[in-house]
């Protein structure tokens, strides 16, 4: 079963570019993990120094190998650097 996985960060306005190269990072490095199908970044429109990730993967088994690969732990500490609260993560499947 296919799922979606919500990423909610809160950043810091100055950050915002160095994040978003980052945020693109991540994601080039998600596409060349099995069972990954895509995904969007969303800013918030009345809160801007949130950030909203959708991630869909084929299954959840794909998405825990790759919440636990050393590749996205790398990224994600550099992540967690220059953001202002913890990362949040919330799966979704379909009903």
């Amino acid at each position: 079963m296919t799922i979606k996985v919500l990423i909610k960060r809160k950043i810091a306005k100055t950050k915002e570019n160095e994040l978003n190269l980052l945020f693109l990072k991540m994601r080039t490095l998600a596409t060349q993990q099995h069972g990954y199908i895509g995904g969007e970044t969303l800013k918030r429109v009345d809160a801007s120094n949130e950030y909203l990730v959708i991630s869909r993967w084929q299954s959840i088994d794909d998405w825990s190998r790759w919440l636990v690969s050393k590749e996205r732990r790398d990224v994600q500490e550099r992540i967690a650097t220059l953001t202002d609260a913890e990362t949040r993560f919330e799966i979704y499947e379909q009903c």
